[in-house]
């Protein structure tokens, strides 16, 4: 989807690739009354009435969730931290003896699995607060300190308090194409998004660093929004975070490995895990919220927005991945996307239980449910970041002077 012809040509004039200056999540709840200005096309059809019943209908969903959460729940994260400990150990023991490729490959893909399960299932999830009512100190929002460079409170602020609150609303929402990537067309094209697919095949590699960066806020110092002190402030924290990340992954353990021979390949084996957790998570993330039928909202569109209107902006700009449990597991269940965009603070272990349930309610109402399997998701991320690489009026017939007449213009 693209914005209303209307706003479409001022934004890109107005706003560029910069942003207006972050706002924290909203203080207090949506009002449940009333509406938007502009409805997005997809749920244009939609009345006030409408949209207020199918909040409700959300919202009972929600409150169901979080009466019945217990020891099932409590039992399901514990079981999950087990596991990934006992993975990155058992790896990283492995790894000791790594110069024996069968041991290389056994101790790299165990360290592998227990990260993308400390990030994603774990890590991304308490971070969300959706354990904090066991008042484990040890899986607690406000404490936790995840396996990934990027420190955990900047995390918070660019992607619960601004990713959540904003998604999909350009000049709001800083997660559109993390300043570096044209992912939507309502983004002026600019003469790097010819780089677009390299500059994404390139994060997927380093994707932790390039969050960790993207977390600094460049663009907003820049801009005048955020003070040099707070940014040296958070410069200094990932300074820590990745001093010890770099001690913990490659030089700890392939010291160790010395003593056996096996340091070189260890090393190797840190990389090769810390790349593999690094691609899964980018594509999973990318799957989730940059596919072709992923709509994107002006500013207009959240004027008035009321609790069941931000429900819809979360359905329409986010993707689910079809899968069984043990991948849904592996994504942290943010294949779930759309049920985690609309209760981000429940429990990971129930998305799989509402979906049909939120599948249901979008077919009642006349909304898209997008959902695929991953190679159709990830199939569309890419045409779709290839495709907005090249100005929009792009003749395939001419392609050299089409850029070159955007390249003279941008």
């Amino acid at each position: 989807m693209t914005l209303t012809a209307e706003t479409t040509n001022s934004t890109a004039q107005d706003i560029g690739r910069s942003h207006t200056p972050p706002k924290a999540r909203r203080t207090g709840a949506l009002p449940t009354e009333g509406g938007v200005l502009v409805r997005p096309p997809a749920a244009a059809h939609l009345s006030d009435d409408d949209v207020r019943r199918l909040g409700e209908e959300l919202d009972a969903i929600r409150d169901e969730v979080i009466a019945s959460r217990g020891s099932r729940d409590a039992a399901y994260i514990r079981r999950m931290i087990k596991l990934q400990k006992s993975l990155e150990l058992a790896g990283r023991v492995a790894l000791l003896g790594s110069r024996y490729k069968p041991l290389w490959f056994l101790g790299t893909g165990m360290v592998a699995t227990g990260k993308i399960l400390d990030n994603m299932e774990i890590g991304h999830n308490v971070l969300h607060g959706q354990w904090d009512w066991m008042r484990d100190p040890d899986i607690h929002s406000t404490t936790y300190e995840w396996d990934f460079v990027a420190p955990a409170r900047g995390w918070q602020h660019t992607h619960n308090d601004l990713h959540h609150t904003w998604t999909n609303v350009i000049g709001k929402d800083r997660d559109v194409g993390y300043n570096i990537l044209r992912v939507s067309p309502d983004q002026p094209w600019q003469k790097r998004d010819l780089f677009n697919p390299a500059v994404n095949l390139g994060l997927s590699f380093v994707f932790e660093w390039g969050i960790a960066s993207y977390d600094l806020e460049w663009d907003m110092v820049k801009a005048g929004y955020k003070s040099r002190e707070q940014f040296d402030s958070d410069l200094a924290a990932l300074r820590v975070k990745a001093q010890d990340q770099v001690v913990k992954e490659y030089m700890m353990l392939p010291a160790v490995a010395m003593l056996t021979k096996s340091g070189r390949s260890a090393l190797t084996g840190a990389l090769a895990a810390n790349v593999i957790r690094n691609i899964w998570a980018h594509a999973v993330i990318f799957c989730g919220h940059f596919p072709e039928d992923v709509d994107t909202f002006s500013e207009e569109m959240i004027d008035g927005e009321t609790r069941g209107d931000w429900y819809i902006r979360q359905m329409l700009g986010s993707a689910n991945i079809s899968g069984n449990r043990l991948f849904h597991t592996l994504t942290g269940n943010l294949s779930h996307q759309i049920e985690h965009h609309l209760f981000p603070d429940i429990p990971s272990n129930r998305y799989i239980e509402i979906a049909p349930r939120v599948r249901e309610i979008c077919s009642r109402y006349g909304l898209p449910y997008t959902t695929g399997p991953l190679g159709l998701q990830l199939a569309s991320t890419w045409k779709q970041i290839c495709r907005l690489a090249v100005p929009d009026d792009f003749d395939r017939r001419r392609p050299i002077a089409s850029i070159r007449r955007a390249w003279a213009s941008a």
